[in-house]
Order: C-alpha cells, then structure tokens, then sequence
C-alpha cells in the first residue's frame, strides 16, 4: 500500500471528528436560530438566575483583606506541597535535606509573626476598634 494511502486510512478517523464538530455546532446554531424568539419583547436583556430578578451592581467593591487572606492561603498551600514533596524524598535526602525543610519552614513561621505583628491578619470590629484606640492621642 503506498505511502499517501496509509496516512489517509490513519487520519480519516480525526477528519470524521472534525466534520462532525462542524456539523453538530451548525446544527445547535440552525435550531436556536428557528426556535428562538424573532422580536424582543420591550424588555431590556438582562442576566436570568433561577427567576430572581438582580439587584444592585454586578461589580461590588471587595474589602482588601479577603485578597490578603488568598495570598496567604496561596503561600502556605504551595509550603503544603513543598514540604509533601519532601516527605517522598526524605530518606533519599538524609540529615541535609531535613535541615534545609527546618530553615524552609523557619523562614515561613518568622514571615507569619511578622504579619501577624505588623497586623495584617486582624481585621474586623475588633481590629477596627484597636486601631482607632492606638491612634487616638493620649491625655
């Protein structure tokens, strides 16, 4: 069998998938088209979620702490895998490697009481009210 032939027996399969593709998306798109409404009715378009009519902006102003707190979860989900990373090698990498996790997680640890010093991860009423209680001027 030639060569031409062999490769067109091998890629007839992949060219059936893509015309069937075509021919399904064409489909759905010819049925929306003749089922679908053909004016509208006065109503302006707007998003439809389980019959509730919205309300308010769809862009509300979100508090910086909730990003605060998915970078920190960021951080320490990525020293969760470093360190499993680690436990699947620890014999491999003797007392060295248990070393380097000890400063790896030190280095982590000091970088949390920092935050937790500096105050990032008070917020709310109750940091609120100390904040303004550190700012008010002594008598």
């Amino acid at each position: 069998m030639p060569e031409t032939a062999e490769t067109t027996l091998k890629l007839w399969p992949l060219a059936l998938y893509a015309a069937l593709v075509l021919v399904t998306a064409a489909g759905m798109l010819l049925v929306s088209y003749v089922l679908g409404p053909r004016q509208n009715r006065g109503r302006p378009p707007e998003p439809y979620e389980s019959g509730v009519v919205p309300t308010g902006s769809a862009r509300p102003r979100i508090a910086v702490e909730f990003y605060l707190v998915a970078v920190f979860f960021v951080i320490f989900d990525l020293e969760a895998v470093f360190i499993f990373a680690w436990a699947t090698a620890v014999r491999e990498v003797g007392w060295a490697g248990y070393f380097e996790i000890l400063l790896f997680i030190a280095i982590l640890v000091a970088g949390l009481v920092y935050l937790w010093r500096q105050g990032a991860l008070d917020w709310g009423p109750v940091a609120e009210r100390r904040r303004a209680r550190e700012q008010a001027p002594e008598e």
